[in-house]
């Protein structure tokens, strides 16, 4: 049975057409057209139960996400959120969404179950510091991928963490994959916070993923709010476990940002 006629079967319904959608570069997604004129966006990916669970985690706080209509083991079928217009009048309402989603806070760090993009795990076991979380959970499983004098690198700065980020932040609710493409905005609204890795940690986790790769408008902090003291120290140690995750699925062309990062974070 194809995708898009499992997808129609869990909704409810038979499938009388299907379009691709953007689904970055670790998934198949489908818009689902039903014969009973309903449309369902399918996800296919090994870890689809854990990724609605995520979902219904950032919905449960307030922010915005797809509706889980349905979740076998390697299939999702979500809230088809319509069309969108990008950020570029959304930010202000992006601030406001992930001030709901910080202020949900837990008592550790981590998630109850690990997870993945494609290939590089993302494990998720709990610590009690948030220095060894970053360094245990995120910095150091990448370290046997890199080269020797990459690795070094990373090795010297996960043991400098201690000194260089706050003991024990609070665990607030992560998106965990916050880069603009994860964004669904329409308007000046935000619809959806889509393709969530969730776990707990510092916020600034998340506020450093989004501008690996761009710089969120003026009316982002206006509404979020100012920066925690000592946060621009802190945004290049934050910003290398996406730009190692980059490197390790991608290649050498994002050698370069990994080194970026480790220079401005002083090793």
């Amino acid at each position: 049975m194809s995708v898009g006629a499992r997808a129609a079967a869990l909704a409810g319904g038979e499938v009388s057409g299907t379009r691709p959608l953007h689904g970055g570069d670790l998934s198949d997604v489908l818009r689902v057209q039903l014969a009973d004129g309903r449309t369902v966006v399918a996800k296919t990916g090994p870890s689809a139960r854990t990724e609605a669970a995520m979902l219904e985690a950032i919905a449960a706080t307030g922010a915005p996400a797809p509706a889980v209509l349905a979740a076998e083991d390697d299939l999702l079928v979500l809230e088809d959120l319509g069309e969108e217009t990008g950020l570029a009048n959304a930010w202000g309402d992006l601030g406001a969404a992930l001030r709901r989603l910080h202020a949900d806070t837990g008592d550790s760090y981590g998630w109850p179950c690990d997870h993945a993009f494609g290939a590089v795990p993302i494990p998720n076991a709990p610590e009690s510091t948030w220095p060894d979380f970053w360094a245990r959970r995120r910095l150091l499983p990448s370290v046997a991928h890199l080269s020797p004098a990459l690795a070094r690198r990373v090795e010297t700065l996960a043991s400098r963490l201690p000194e260089l980020l706050p003991d024990r932040p609070p665990a607030a609710l992560l998106h965990g994959d916050l880069w603009t493409g994860n964004v669904m905005a329409r308007g000046t609204r935000v619809v959806g916070l889509i393709d969530p890795a969730c776990y707990r940690g510092h916020v600034e986790v998340d506020l450093a993923m989004l501008s690996l790769f761009g710089r969120p408008g003026p009316a982002f902090a206006e509404v979020y709010g100012p920066p925690e003291a000592g946060a621009g120290d802190r945004l290049p140690i934050y910003k290398l476990w996406p730009a190692l995750v980059h490197l390790r699925l991608f290649g050498a062309g994002y050698r370069g940002l990994v080194e970026g990062c480790l220079d401005a974070a002083g090793v």
